[in-house]
């Protein structure tokens, strides 16, 4: 189930660990209304005896936006679908994908492809819970199940729930061996494995994620199932979300009026009380591969931007750079 038919294709940013914070994904939105944006995963733990609101709270600028959630029991899951219908999410996504230690102890993840009837559980909670869409994200094998007849036992143990919409990174993991780094980049890639089980199961919504940099990339992959989800090129290079605006007629963004935006943003973040460097961590990409990307990535990082002022002053340098006159 996709959150609007005006959005098809489906196109997200993957949730990412201390990455895809509610900074990055106001400025994300900045590029690309349609883009799917994903929070951090969020364990179940942390909503429900931790603190709620830090973990819950977006800009309403993010929208459309999913919660993914970390868990393992189903009525606690239930439970945390159910406070995110409340607090406004268009949509809640289980992981079974992450391959951490941190998370394999507490039952949460690309362990849980080894227990399809305890996740199919877990999502018939979660769906019973609200009436916003719930979906699953996993790997295509983990360890010594590898195979795509293994892969395809899970879905369909799941989809018997009624859930319709899996995102499947496209490589094992190798949860004994690995760390999370090696395991998006070691074990390679079958993009083959995602496109058989659209064949096979064309009733289903499959989204493929997985080592994709580019907008011809995206293109290519959509000939083949029904979405794509960038990881982490959508974090170091921000402005192929904009690129990806081709796939909706979408006009041209401009680089300097996506910092106009964001400037006020950043203003009202630092009266709050971020750090400075909270925010500028975010935006260091914006200008990947275009002339004076490096001295721009120095003027914002290791605390050389102390102030809102420091950032206009980047912000002015790369005009400089690209010969664009300032308004």
């Amino acid at each position: 189930m996709s959150l609007s038919p005006d959005l098809q294709p489906r196109i997200s940013v993957a949730p990412m660990m201390d990455w895809t914070t509610k900074d990055y994904r106001y400025f994300a939105r900045l590029f690309n209304p349609n883009v799917v944006l994903y929070t951090e995963m969020v364990t179940t733990g942390a909503i429900l005896h931790g603190d709620a609101a830090r973990h819950l709270n977006f800009n309403k600028e993010e929208h459309p936006l999913v919660l993914q959630l970390g868990g393992s029991n189903p009525k606690e899951l239930a439970l945390c679908t159910k406070m995110a219908e409340d607090w406004g999410y268009d949509e809640v996504n289980l992981n079974v994908g992450c391959p951490s230690d941190r998370v394999q102890n507490n039952k949460i993840g690309a362990c849980l492809m080894a227990e399809p009837d305890l996740v199919a559980e877990c999502i018939a909670h979660m769906q019973q819970a609200v009436n916003i869409p719930v979906t699953v994200k996993h790997r295509i094998g983990i360890d010594d199940m590898q195979s795509y007849e293994e892969m395809l036992h899970f879905v369909d143990t799941v989809a018997k729930t009624g859930c319709t919409y899996f995102i499947v990174h496209a490589r094992i993991a190798i949860l004994q061996g690995l760390s999370p780094k090696e395991n998006r980049e070691v074990p390679p890639l079958r993009y083959e494995d995602v496109y058989r089980l659209k064949q096979e199961r064309p009733h289903l919504t499959i989204e493929i994620n997985g080592g994709i940099k580019t907008y011809a990339e995206t293109v290519e992959h959509l000939k083949h199932v029904d979405g794509v989800m960038i990881g982490r090129e959508a974090y170091h290079n921000p402005y192929l979300l904009a690129e990806l605006g081709q796939l909706w007629q979408l006009e041209h963004v401009d680089r300097f009026e996506v910092m106009q935006q964001m400037l006020p943003y950043m203003a009202q973040r630092l009266a709050s009380g971020a750090p400075m460097s909270v925010l500028t961590r975010h935006i260091l990409g914006l200008f990947q591969n275009l002339p004076g990307a490096r001295k721009w990535r120095q003027m914002l990082s290791g605390g050389n931007a102390k102030t809102l002022k420091d950032v206009e002053q980047a912000v002015i340098y790369m005009q400089q750079q690209l010969q664009v006159k300032p308004d």
